[in-house]
């Protein structure tokens, strides 16, 4: 989709900050580059001698041809800098850590609410394709259940006096966890040493604990004798490493080791030949300011937003306060953020969780819980003790009764209709004869499409509009009419899937399938034989 050009200014034009010259240069939106020290400046302005510089970046913000500002500066002045420049009417990214406080993040959160601005931090790998391709593989269920994760962050490099080891390397992997596990922490934990500064921590070992039962751990240090980028996740069906050091064609890998129980229930570690994972050839930081640009353009809100640049900034506080306290845990308590019209009602006791937005005249009821980043269009109903899972999207006019539960990334269209009581009468109450509802993960339901209570929708199946769906549909099928019946099947991408035999490839994303039988369809993992 062609988007229309903004006008944008960088300041400051360190090493990172060069990197933002040189990607909005070639997205020919670069108008006004910044910085306090004069010799870099004109440094700047010999390669880039078309592009307007200054060294006060108080007067860039002022200026009225200027949209979005890029902030590249110490994180001591990155709070002030941002502020100044949402109450100027410009929208915002700030490199990472957005603040050097939560206080501080709070108040840049609030003016860009307030201002309706767009504030984006600059959590980078939250955008390299080896992380996006993890976090959709989890999704997927490919990796299963997650037990834990951990990062090492290390290196031989420059020793830093005003920060430590902790705040320059550990916002990156806080950032990924915090995305790819899909919880906050309720418990942190942090220690570490200073040896080359007795006042700056070199080495810090943070761990945190999740809701879930989740676990993770990041080492941090710039006294190691080689450099170390790795991500690991640990599933009970495979385990991913992410290592930013590696050929961009090893970047990911997947390894299907299991633990495999005998007889007696005795465990033995089963292992097996690791897989490269195919990924796109996209520069992280190239593919985080085309989003930047994008939600400038279209107004809308950033993978990498102030929310989440704020959650990130918690944890780095109280694990710093438990550095200093010699390792001492830190309870946590999440700062969420939802949207709800001022027209649309949530009942007392209702849950619902960050970056969820509920639009006009819609009615969530007590004991209902909404997953993250749900979307809940016009004059939707949510009944008592409905659960639904993160990423759902409901059109307008739809009435999710008691009884039925939607998993993550269902996707519901216009005045599609639940049911819960098998033989309803006005003048007999059954509501203790509700029956169970379940539209499992990635599933679509079409418009005016009618589902029966008591029914299983399999995964990423695919109603079409208008049927009457009278008995379970398995996993990737696609049903049509009144009563639906199956007339194919669609990959989890929403193409639809053509067999010649068991076997199938979709031509759009890649993914493979198998077919067990007529009513039976299941995805290949990756490095699975064919």
């Amino acid at each position: 989709m062609q988007l229309r050009k903004i006008n944008l200014a960088v300041i400051g034009c360190g090493q990172w900050g060069m990197n933002h010259v040189r990607i909005w240069y070639d997205l020919k939106c670069l108008r006004v580059i910044c910085d306090v020290d004069s010799k870099r400046l004109q440094e700047v302005h010999s390669q880039y001698p078309d592009i307007d510089i200054t060294s006060d970046p108080f007067s860039v913000i002022q200026r009225k041809d200027i949209d979005a500002v890029v902030i590249a500066t110490p994180p001591k002045t990155h709070a002030t800098l941002a502020i100044e420049s949402l109450q100027a009417g410009k929208d915002v990214l700030v490199e990472k850590p957005m603040a050097l406080t939560v206080k501080e993040a709070k108040m840049m959160v609030e003016t860009a609410t307030r201002l309706n601005r767009i504030l984006m931090v600059g959590h980078v790998l939250l955008y390299h394709p080896a992380f996006q391709k993890l976090c959709e593989l989890i999704d997927q269920g490919i990796i299963g259940r997650v037990y834990y994760v951990y990062s090492n962050r290390l290196n031989f490099g420059r020793i830093r006096l005003e920060e430590n080891a902790l705040w320059s390397f550990a916002p990156h992997d806080i950032a990924m966890m915090l995305k790819l596990i899909g919880e906050f922490p309720e418990e942190v934990h942090c220690s570490g040493g200073a040896y080359v500064n007795t006042d700056v921590a070199d080495v810090t070992i943070t761990s945190l604990k999740f809701p879930g039962g989740i676990r993770g751990h990041i080492f941090v240090s710039w006294l190691h004798p080689f450099k170390e980028h790795r991500f690991v996740v640990i599933g009970d069906r495979q385990m991913a490493v992410f290592d930013d050091t590696r050929p961009w064609s090893e970047k990911l890998m997947l390894y299907p080791h299991r633990v495999n129980w005998l007889k007696g229930r005795v465990p033995v570690a089963a292992q097996a030949q690791g897989h490269p994972v195919l990924l796109p050839k996209n520069e992280p930081l190239r593919v985080e300011c085309e989003h930047f640009l994008a939600c400038v353009c279209h107004r809308q809100m950033p993978l990498t937003d102030g929310m989440n640049g704020l959650r990130v900034l918690q944890v780095l506080e109280a694990a710093q306060q438990s550095l200093i306290l010699g390792g001492q845990p830190q309870k946590m308590q999440e700062q969420r953020s939802y949207f709800v019209h001022p027209t649309a009602t949530v009942d007392p006791g209702a849950k619902i969780s960050e970056g969820t937005r509920i639009w006009h005249y819609t009615h969530v009821m007590k004991g209902a819980q909404i997953g993250r980043n749900c979307i809940l269009g016009q004059n939707v109903f949510v009944g008592r003790n409905v659960r639904i899972g993160d990423g759902v999207k409901i059109q307008n006019n739809v009435s999710v009764y008691e009884g039925v539960e939607l998993e993550d990334h269902v996707f519901c269209g216009p005045s599609v209709v639940f049911t819960n009581v098998i033989n309803p009468r006005s003048e007999i109450e059954r509501k203790h004869e509700f029956r169970r509802t379940r539209v499992r993960r990635g599933a679509t339901l079409g418009a005016n499409s009618t589902i029966l209570c008591g029914i299983t929708i399999g995964e990423y199946a695919m109603v079409g509009a208008g049927a009457v769906v009278t008995r379970d549909v398995p996993d990737y099928a696609l049903v049509v009419g009144v009563p639906a019946r199956i007339v194919g099947w669609v990959c989890a991408c929403g193409h639809k899937l053509v067999f010649t035999g068991n076997e199938t490839e979709c031509m759009t994303c890649g993914a493979r399938y198998r077919k067990g039988d007529d009513t039976l369809v299941r995805r290949l993992s990756i490095g699975e034989d064919h």
